[in-house]
């Protein structure tokens, strides 16, 4: 009878888990010229979108928003105006500020500009130049911590490809010198940033081995200083277009490759450590027609990729996650089915909800769609620290007495196979709400006992990790 009802309460908690419940799409723009290319970034309970619009006779930049969680959507602002080409934007989110870089013609060859808001999407301040080269500058990304802005992109001006960065240490008002990242020969470009702390993460594919790989480069003081380039892959063909997004210490990059014959394939390649060794890379898609251009979002243990793929006769938008760090992948789920092409994916959580957006052509011309999960992210236990733990510990629950949420915070100093079980007063087990295995952190798990009457209860946390064992009981009170 106990092992009846562990088994029934493990498996509806993995059944809820893994339900994935996507919303219609939600048609963000209306115009007869073509929308392309857009960015989504969340804070809270505010969606933020960007894209480049061709509307005004030529690219400008355009920004949506959300106050809702996606629900209702406010109207287009254009960031934008000048007779010149502004594309490729990119959007990042820090508290109440919200920052935007893009690609921008108008001073005769492209260089990075950048806008930002202060009062979340409501208002935005004027255009800055981030760049002054006498060649091209262009497809930037940008990722903020607290007050430190982090923006990459390619740069023409050495005579070749290569990447660059630039920060802001006061939220975008002042920016300092630009920062040349790589230096050799061959074509760097297209790269991507995510900061975790004071930890910045660069990735962005590169030819200087007679194909296209991807590297990655880091800087563990804010992007004052920087290590040496890391190649990621080592296969026969091209690697192309990578994105990069990271929790706490472990770091996750997606990107998609040639290495399988034809057609392009979406691969994925994690670090546990901050970025200092890397996995294996791990085919995420296996079909013989393309997906390419994915992109990444984590929150805590739950990966989130979205791409195209062409598997169904014209290009549609695919989603894939993993609920345990990316150990594991569940299925791939299509998202858009319509007879038009729908290109160029982004994707980014909040809280349970995930958020995608992408440019879709069945409207006879590109246009802004978007598309939700509100159950997509698993919020039951999340990475609540960068630091890496002296031992094992077990905190007591908090609130406690609770009804029907509390939260319970642990630490795990090594790799290590993590059961927290709940027990009723007789010691019969009625819940195990984590049972997998965790890379070194501080944890913090939501556990909800709605489906439990009230009483005394007693949680017990039992890691096996590299040959050390820790187990430790609590008590907690559940009054409804």
């Amino acid at each position: 009878m106990k092992k009846k009802l562990f088994l029934t309460s493990f498996i509806l908690m993995w059944a809820v888990i893994t339900q994935a419940q996507w919303q219609p799409d939600v048609r963000l723009t209306i115009d007869p010229a073509h929308s392309w290319n857009p960015s989504v970034s969340v804070s809270s309970t505010v969606v933020h979108a960007v894209w480049e619009d061709e509307g005004d006779g030529n690219w400008e930049i355009y920004y949506k928003r959300s106050s809702d969680e996606g629900l209702n959507w406010g109207a287009d602002t254009r960031l934008t105006v000048n007779s010149a080409e502004s594309r490729f934007p990119s959007i990042s989110i820090s508290g109440p500020v919200v920052h935007v870089v893009w690609t921008d013609y108008r001073d005769g060859n492209d260089e990075i500009y950048y806008k930002r808001s202060i009062n979340e999407g409501i208002s935005w301040g004027d255009d800055t130049r981030l760049t002054n080269a006498p060649s091209s500058s262009y497809h930037p990304s940008v990722s903020v911590s607290g007050s430190v802005v982090h923006v990459v992109w390619t740069d023409e001006r050495d005579g070749n490809r290569e990447i660059y960065y630039k920060r802001s240490s006061d939220e975008g008002t002042s920016w300092e010198a630009d920062i040349r990242l790589t230096n050799q020969n061959a074509w760097s470009q297209y790269p991507s940033v995510s900061v975790s702390g004071s930890v910045v993460h660069v990735v962005w594919n590169d030819d200087r081995d007679g194909n296209f790989e991807i590297y990655y480069k880091r800087s563990i003081d804010e992007g004052i200083s920087w290590g040496a380039d890391t190649r990621l892959t080592n296969a026969p063909s091209n690697s192309y277009n990578p994105s990069v997004s990271v929790s706490g210490l472990v770091v996750h990059v997606v990107w998609h490759d040639f290495r399988n014959g034809g057609s392009p394939e979406i691969y994925y390649k994690r670090s546990i450590d901050g970025g200092v060794n890397w996995g294996v890379d791990t085919r995420l898609t296996n079909n013989p027609f393309d997906s390419n251009n994915p992109s990444v979002s984590v929150s805590g243990l739950a990966v989130h990729v979205v791409f195209s793929s062409w598997r169904d006769g014209n290009s549609e938008i695919y989603y894939k996650r993993s609920i345990d760090g990316g150990v594991n992948w569940g299925a791939d789920i299509r998202l858009t089915n319509n007879f038009a092409g729908s290109f160029s994916s982004s994707v980014s959580v909040s809280g349970p909800i995930v958020h995608v957006v992408w440019h879709d052509e069945r409207d006879g011309n590109a246009e802004i769609y978007y598309k939700r999960d509100p159950t997509g992210n698993p919020i039951g236990i999340i990475n609540i620290s960068s630091e890496i733990p002296n031992e094992f510990s077990l905190g007591q629950n908090y609130p406690n007495p609770f009804n029907p949420v509390t939260n319970i915070k642990f630490d795990i100093p090594k790799s290590s196979m993590v059961k927290i079980t709940i027990y009723d007063i007789l010691g019969s087990g009625v819940s195990m709400p984590v049972e997998m295995r965790l890379e070194p952190g501080r944890y913090q798990l939501k556990y909800d006992a709605s489906n439990l009457s009230s009483g005394t209860y007693f949680y017990r946390l039992y890691a096996d990790g590299e040959g050390q064992k820790f187990s430790k009981t609590l008590k907690l009170v559940l009054i409804k």
